[in-house]
């Protein structure tokens, strides 16, 4: 396992515990991945600024040569925040992705780098779990007002069932599916992304930066937006509590985020 000189980590349901809490045990195995010269990248669907606790408990924040993946791979920057890679959502798509909203009833909400924004006066319940998650600050704005707002992804935010129910049929979505990537992130969020954008993408991006290639780059998740950078991976590894596909495309499954799965992953390679 000399080859891994990246190891790329999910946050939620991943490196962290149901409880949300970095254990001692996998801060450990990062430590010692560190010291044997691997780069540690998270890759989230959080901004950096919903990474920036776990960055600094992990020793990597506000560092030149220190790299993060957010929104998912809209974004990759140093973890100092200079962004190296952006790709973002028109305003039209916008447009068409809060119509599907009002259509569906769906909870709805853009991300912007450093702010999220909604439509919805009654804002919804996981829109501001979204926000207190990730430290970002909500700003109600009507469709019209979001013209030049840099909008980087979008999410229906809802409870699981009524979540399940309304996306079911992907026939509301279709139209858009040449510009933009629809995935299920979290039981209560269906995420919208612009077409290319995935974690694979981004970490295929930061490889080339870093004159490496995927047999360099161990990947380590649990939900379906981890799935690219697992298949992608000359390693992947899926969670004990991944969902069926991702673990169906890992080539090792560890324990559950419960139970420190990272870390006994780390441990395998080291």
């Amino acid at each position: 396992m000399e080859k891994i000189k990246i190891i790329s980590i999910d946050v939620d349901g991943t490196l962290l515990n149901s409880k949300k809490k970095l254990t001692q045990k996998v801060k450990n195995a990062i430590l010692k991945a560190k010291n044997a010269r691997i780069k540690i990248v998270i890759a989230t669907g959080r901004p950096l600024s919903g990474a920036k606790q776990i960055l600094e408990e992990l020793g990597l924040d506000n560092q030149n040569d220190q790299y993060v993946v957010c929104f998912g791979g809209g974004v990759v920057e140093t973890t100092s925040g200079e962004v190296l890679f952006e790709k973002k959502l028109t305003y039209d798509n916008y447009l068409d992705l809060e119509t599907i909203a009002l259509k569906l009833g769906l909870h709805f909400h853009a991300s912007a780098p450093d702010r999220i924004y909604t439509a919805d006066r009654d804002i919804g319940d996981y829109t501001l779990y979204e926000a207190n998650l990730v430290n970002l600050g909500i700003s109600y704005r009507t469709p019209d007002e979001m013209k030049n707002i840099p909008i980087i992804k979008c999410m229906y935010v809802d409870e699981q069932k009524l979540l399940d129910k309304k996306i079911a049929d992907h026939t509301p979505f279709s139209h858009l599916d040449n510009e933009i990537t629809f995935t299920k992130t979290a039981p209560f969020y269906y995420e919208a992304n612009p077409k290319g954008v995935s974690k694979e993408n981004a970490l295929e991006f930061l490889c080339k930066r870093l004159n490496l290639s995927s047999e360099n780059l161990m990947a380590i998740g649990d939900e379906e937006n981890d799935l690219s950078m697992i298949k992608y991976a000359g390693t992947g590894v899926a969670m004990g509590n991944a969902v069926p596909a991702v673990k169906n495309a890992a080539q090792m499954i560890t324990k559950d985020c419960d139970h420190d799965g990272v870390a006994e992953a780390i441990e395998k390679i080291l």
